[in-house]
């Protein structure tokens, strides 16, 4: 069982867009706490504390405020901005650390498909699983092994390995991942011609107004 990271936060009186920039630009992050029927919380965490803690792929804190007794929580969502580079929020949601949660996870595929290096084509229809474990062992992601996955197979959701404890949500034979043969390129424009007719020679005035006629139009089209 994973251990929970120690993350101090203080209580946040204020609120509003403004505010919130102004906590960035100290270094704090915005962010609340709720669950079990117990008080929503508004409050602040160190932006270079959460920032670590998630960057190691941990999801289980013990949320200390104030001079208060440390609670076991999740880290439910984390806003970014609209480069993904910053945090701009967190929510935080109470845990037992014999509590199994429900939570979505990225899929993330590794290895090398032999239908891949043969010209096949990775087609990943599944990028997000739900799943249930543990609060403390919820894993950063779920990891697909296509290191033997061949051209026109695939590998379906009943067939993926899940850690110890984890249970899956959805429909066992959804595709989680296949390996399929690349489109057909069309003919090229060469061949298309080819078997063409002869061309229309172009009469030029009927060109001038084809084209008086489209710029006489256009203004209706409003």
């Amino acid at each position: 069982m994973a251990e929970a990271a120690a993350l101090a936060a203080k209580r946040r009186g204020e609120r509003g867009s403004g505010h919130a920039r102004q906590l960035r630009r100290g270094g704090h992050i915005p962010a609340v706490v709720y669950g079990h029927k117990e008080e929503v919380i508004s409050l602040t965490v160190e932006a270079d504390d959460i920032a670590r803690i998630i960057r190691h792929g941990q999801r289980v804190v013990d949320l200390k405020v104030g001079d208060g007794k440390a609670e076991t929580c999740f880290i439910r969502e984390v806003q970014w901005d609209a480069l993904g580079k910053d945090i701009v929020h967190v929510d935080f949601t109470r845990v037992r650390r014999d509590e199994r949660i429900r939570v979505t996870v990225p899929v993330v595929l590794k290895g090398t498909s032999p239908g891949q290096t043969g010209g096949g084509v990775i087609d990943q229809p599944m990028h997000t699983l739900d799943i249930e474990c543990l609060a403390l062992n919820v894993p950063d992601a779920i990891r697909v092994s296509i290191s033997e996955l061949q051209l026109e197979k695939a590998i379906h959701l009943k067939e993926v390995t899940l850690p110890e404890g984890v249970k899956a949500f959805g429909d066992p034979e959804a595709v989680v991942v296949q390996c399929t043969k690349p489109v057909e390129e069309a003919p090229a424009a060469a061949e298309a011609v080819a078997g063409a007719g002869p061309a229309e020679p172009e009469i030029i005035g009927r060109k001038v107004a084809a084209e008086e006629g489209e710029a006489a139009e256009a203004p209706a089209k409003k």
